[in-house]
């Protein structure tokens, strides 16, 4: 950065307010009306704020209905100003604002979760063949690529119809889906009947019903792009993981397909790689590895990425019969 640039980016942090927006902004996208109410502040005052972060660069936006979204232009910050925000935000982590913003926040996403389940409790029986013709039939089989030790116990968290977890479960030693959705679970149930090492359960992926180190492998497959919040559920996986254990996740790349995730009933437009790097870091896993996958011929669904990470520690342990 010149020292003009400099100084400018400088004086766009330089407000508490328009901090308190970039951290709100840069795990989500958020409208003026949602700002105004996690923040408790006029909707002229945050729109304000809003124009000055967008004018310098820090925000980007785009068209909802009558509505704009917001968010942090992570992936399209320079070296220099992306480091600058690491800075800021790593010297207002004990902002009090900050920690209500924070609490304000959660239960506006909760009422947009809602939207997640109803979708689910209405597609359970046509999930298979709309799964199929947006994404492909093969990104399961490149998730089992990179897993499947044959002594492996596996999670497959969000594991819906159960479709990826019949198809392990001739390959590895145990799998353990967990679904929130009772609707996706009866139809996991007819699926995995005969498999004695398949086992389900309920449950919220933000609170596992899974032994802390229990897994080898933990599989996330189009689930991230339903939680308006996926760090919890990053966080949960990395614990129900042994030492060394791998998570393998995929989920749709960012896009601006503003329908299909109305249709579809997702929090978010999808990940940037970057966007999904980090919060894998921040879930506490290392030799993290991101990257796209190429689009199955005749998908109609946005492109997806693959991602895998470790927990720290010894290389998973081989089980013991």
């Amino acid at each position: 950065m010149n020292q003009e640039e400099l100084l400018t980016r400088i004086e766009s942090l330089a407000d508490p307010t328009r901090v308190r927006l970039l951290r709100l902004l840069e795990r989500h996208e958020l409208g003026v009306l949602e700002l105004s109410d996690v923040m408790q502040l006029p909707q002229s005052t945050v729109s304000r704020h809003l124009k000055h972060l967008a004018d310098r660069g820090w925000v980007r936006h785009r068209a909802q209905r009558t509505a704009n979204l917001y968010r942090l232009a992570s992936d399209e910050l320079p070296s220099g100003p992306r480091r600058l925000w690491q800075v800021t935000r790593s010297e207002t982590e004990g902002w009090a604002a900050l920690a209500q913003d924070q609490l304000r926040l959660e239960r506006r996403l909760k009422e947009r979760g809602a939207d997640a389940q109803a979708f689910f409790a209405s597609a359970a029986t046509r999930w298979d063949k709309l799964r199929d013709e947006l994404y492909g039939r093969a990104f399961p089989a490149g998730m089992m690529a990179a897993l499947l030790p044959a002594e492996w116990t596996v999670a497959d968290l969000g594991c819906g119809t159960g479709q990826l977890a019949a198809t392990l479960g001739p390959h590895v030693k145990h799998v353990i889906g967990v679904d929130q959705s009772a609707a996706m679970l009866k139809a996991a149930r007819k699926r995995i009947a005969g498999l004695a090492n398949v086992e389900l359960r309920q449950g919220a992926l933000e609170a596992l019903p899974i032994e802390d180190g229990l897994c080898d492998g933990a599989l996330m497959a189009l689930v991230l792009g339903y939680l308006a919040v996926p760090g919890p559920a990053l966080a949960e996986a990395a614990r129900v993981l042994a030492p060394g254990g791998r998570a393998v996740i995929v989920d749709v790349m960012r896009h601006d397909r503003e329908e299909f995730a109305r249709q579809m009933g997702h929090a978010n437009l999808g990940f940037a790689p970057e966007e999904l790097r980090d919060l894998l870091q921040a879930a506490g896993f290392e030799d993290i590895a991101v990257r796209p996958l190429p689009p199955e011929a005749g998908a109609k669904g946005p492109a997806l990425l693959l991602a895998t990470g470790r927990t720290p520690g010894r290389v998973t342990r081989t089980r013991k019969p």
